[in-house]
């Protein structure tokens, strides 16, 4: 194996995972190593690397020819595609080593875990060998010295963990897409899950809780205080915010959306008021809006905005003020193309399209699904009876809908038996 003898495995986090041709299979997530009966240190056998969509799988050890902080390069493009199961006798580096609590035999003081290193012997086998400690000092403003040291000075790595801090696997996780910081996330034990989950700010844990499922979304936000769940509520899209407040009692609901801010609280109601499986129950209640005197220049400024969605920012829908929904009288929509290829000074009422009808908010998705589908859109206007622009449904809003209830539940996924082949002429 061409690979340094001692790997740090926090380090190896997000790192990609590329089959001999060159070709990347996934990326890492842990790594999986094997409790000994005598008192050598765990033996590391794999890699659990994590492949689109939503799947974790096992990567030997003996299948991997180098490992570096770029890269983990695979000797072999056959790779067993079941979903990664952690036997009894296993331990899960990162998820359940890194924030715990242990002692250093050399100073008999406490600290935390870090950071994991594993070395490779000359018969080419792994162990765990090194740990790095960093001490708890008692002082908030001071951070304690940290200490690497020999596997079995330290004292606390076996067994189960007590109560524990979150930062050092927050800093492992904290380059994850929301949707992958998701799946991590629903591989924890639930304690350790909503422990992790309440120590993300507000923002972050809000993008995370719209890729979880709907149960663990309700579980999360139930282990939190009540303000804190409204505080999360109201950095979540509107329509993200109704679709979780609908799994809860309607007195539950009421009670978070009493602790809202009333602007923020406004939009969520109004979109739990309309039927499910309508245009009214799916879209944001959110869109870019201009009124029809603004310039292209300045719409191009607003879809430039970085909190925007691509599927968002992928049109201006021009209206009457006032610019909040329900706006003034809609008049249509401009697609971003349309505004690279006009003068910035031009006003958007100059190039405003109104061919393709809006939808209504009792527009069924089916509906929704053929009309975008025939006139390739990533969104489209939904307007009332007054003509007044109330939301906008998107593509993201149309899939996220039409896919089986349970779809971010990687539990309810059904993983391979078979074993798949990524390159030719690679061996089992």
């Amino acid at each position: 194996m061409s690979t340094p003898t001692r790997v740090y495995i926090a380090r190896l986090a997000g790192v990609a995972v590329f089959d001999p041709n060159g070709d990347q299979v996934g990326r890492v997530r842990d790594a999986v190593a094997r409790q000994r009966p005598t008192q050598r240190p765990p033996e590391v056998v794999g890699l659990v690397a994590e492949m689109p969509p939503r799947r974790r799988i096992f990567l030997s050890i003996n299948r991997i020819t180098s490992i570096d902080a770029d890269a983990v390069v695979l000797g072999t493009g056959t790779l067993n595609l079941r979903r990664f199961e952690k036997r009894p006798n296993e331990l899960l580096v990162l998820q359940e080593l890194l924030d715990r609590r242990v002692q250093v035999d050399a100073t008999g003081r406490a600290g935390t875990v870090v950071d994991v290193a594993m070395e490779c012997s000359r018969g080419g086998e792994w162990s765990l060998t090194r740990v790095a400690v960093r001490e708890q000092t008692g002082r908030l403003a001071r951070r304690g010295h940290l200490h690497e040291v020999d596997w079995d000075r330290v004292r606390g790595l076996s067994g189960i963990a007590d109560d524990r801090g979150t930062a050092n696997l927050l800093a492992v996780l904290e380059d994850m897409r929301p949707a992958d910081l998701a799946n991590a996330l629903q591989d924890l034990p639930d304690a350790r899950r909503n422990e992790l989950a309440a120590a993300l700010d507000d923002e972050r844990l809000a993008d995370v809780l719209s890729e979880l499922p709907e149960h663990d979304q309700v579980e999360i936000l139930a282990a939190l205080d009540r303000e804190r769940a409204a505080d999360i509520l109201e950095e979540m899209d509107p329509d993200d915010a109704a679709d979780l407040l609908s799994e809860l009692p309607p007195p539950e609901q009421d009670v978070l959306l009493d602790l809202m801010q009333p602007d923020e609280a406004d939009p969520v109601r109004q979109l739990l008021k309309y039927t499910p499986g309508t245009a009214g129950s799916v879209m944001t209640s959110e869109p870019v809006i201009l009124p029809p005197d603004a310039t292209v220049a300045e719409a191009l400024a607003r879809i430039r905005e970085p909190q925007l969605s691509p599927a968002v920012a992928a049109q201006v829908f021009v209206a009457r003020a006032p610019m909040t929904t329900p706006t003034g009288r809609y008049l249509g929509m401009v697609h971003f193309q349309r505004l690279l290829r006009e003068p910035p000074a031009d006003m958007l009422g100059g190039v405003v399209v109104n061919d393709i009808d809006p939808l209504r908010p009792t527009t069924p998705l089916p509906e929704i699904t053929r009309r975008m589908a025939t006139y390739d859109l990533v969104a489209m206007p939904v307007i009332d009876r007054n003509n007044r622009l109330v939301g906008a449904v998107t593509v993201d809003d149309v899939l996220d809908h039409s896919l089986p209830r349970d779809w971010r539940d990687r539990d309810a996924v059904a993983a391979p038996e078979v074993v798949e082949e990524t390159s030719d002429g690679a061996d089992g």
